[in-house]
């Protein structure tokens, strides 16, 4: 009779669970890695699409003007990075602040941004008005300061502009160089007038170091009102060398110059008498009337500019004391009293006939 088989032995209780667990623990491991490698590939397409963007944003085209062709927004001075791409995206000339932000800080422009006005071309990138910015291309406007305007006037040109801001004092007749000067919207007045000044002081010390030897003048002062009376004596550029050897040679044998503009200058100012000078005034005695006074006034009349300073500085030999004007913007130059009488006596027909010309007839 045959054996029964004997019962087989069960493995403990403990052996089992703890095999039963690495299995398991095997299977949740390849399920976690697979699901995280599927998150990797989710977040980098994730990432890859934002980039995408942000790259689409920074150099693509941006917000179209709302009129015209430009996009016009002032920065103003001080103003921190943050308030900079606020202003920026609420001028319209970019779509996100946030993002003008951090392109900012990835460039290193942040701390290289420059306060103006700047007129943004429509639909241009967020990376074009970062470099605009980044590189200061402002607005430019222009302050035009004619030749033989008095400092009074300057001040006035300067106080007109609607560009820029601030006072600014009326400076020493003379001082400043007549010039067209390129300024910024907001630039302060006084800074503007202080490159004026400066710019004419570089121009007179280079003349004033090539100058003619034996001037009849000892300073640059006198140079500059010299100049002056130059300016004002002509409106030709051709006549101010000419104009300026005729007062040098005037001043060089003791002369009076004579000059209008001076008796003006004494009684307004500079500014137009809007008539010709009555006898009365040239028989006044002014500091600045050189009818009266030997030599120079005590001051400029009037703002020269470079062509003046030029003339007197370096005038060319001629034996002229005397000229009047030709009835065509010019003058008529003499080296004699006699011929100076007939040209005195020549340009008073002239006038005569401007003023019958001018005179309507009786009757009607």
């Amino acid at each position: 009779m045959s054996k029964p088989p004997r019962p087989q032995k069960k493995a403990p209780a403990s052996k089992r669970t703890s095999s039963a667990r690495k299995r398991e623990t095997a299977s949740l491991g390849r399920r976690l890695a697979a699901m995280a490698g599927g998150g990797l590939v989710v977040a980098a397409v994730a990432a890859l699409v934002v980039v995408g963007g942000a790259v689409f944003v920074y150099g693509g085209p941006g917000p179209k003007a709302k009129n015209g062709e430009y996009t016009s927004v002032v920065l103003r001075r001080g103003a921190s990075v943050s308030e900079i791409a606020g202003a920026l995206e609420a001028g319209g000339a970019i779509r996100s602040s946030s993002l003008f932000l951090t392109a900012a800080q990835i460039t290193r422009a942040a701390r290289k941004l420059k306060a103006g006005e700047y007129e943004f071309p429509s639909g241009a990138s967020l990376s074009t008005v970062l470099a605009m910015v980044r590189d200061g291309k402002v607005v430019r406007h222009q302050v035009t300061i004619p030749e033989g305007m008095t400092s009074d006037m300057v001040v006035e040109i300067l106080q007109r502009s609607d560009v820029l801001v601030g006072d600014v004092p009326t400076p020493p007749e003379g001082a400043v160089l007549p010039e067209t000067y390129q300024v910024e919207r907001g630039e302060e007045r006084a800074a503007v007038l202080q490159r004026m000044m400066d710019d004419r002081d570089k121009v007179l010390n280079a003349l004033w170091a090539e100058r003619e030897a034996g001037l009849p003048f000892q300073t640059k002062d006198e140079a500059v009102t010299l100049a002056s009376i130059v300016e004002k004596e002509t409106g030709l550029a051709s006549e101010r060398p000419r104009v300026a050897a005729l007062f040098i040679n005037r001043l060089r044998l003791g002369m009076r110059l004579d000059t209008d503009p001076t008796v003006i200058y004494g009684i307004t100012r500079g500014r137009p008498l809007g008539r010709g000078l009555r006898r009365s005034e040239l028989d006044t005695f002014t500091p600045y009337n050189t009818y009266k006074i030997p030599g120079l006034p005590p001051t400029p009349i009037a703002n020269p500019g470079r062509a003046a300073l030029a003339a007197v500085l370096n005038p060319p030999k001629t034996d002229e004391l005397y000229f009047v004007a030709d009835g065509t913007g010019g003058h008529v130059f003499a080296k004699t009293y006699e011929e100076h009488e007939r040209n005195v006596a020549q340009w008073r027909k002239i006038e005569r006939q401007a003023k019958a010309a001018t005179t309507p007839l009786a009757g009607g």
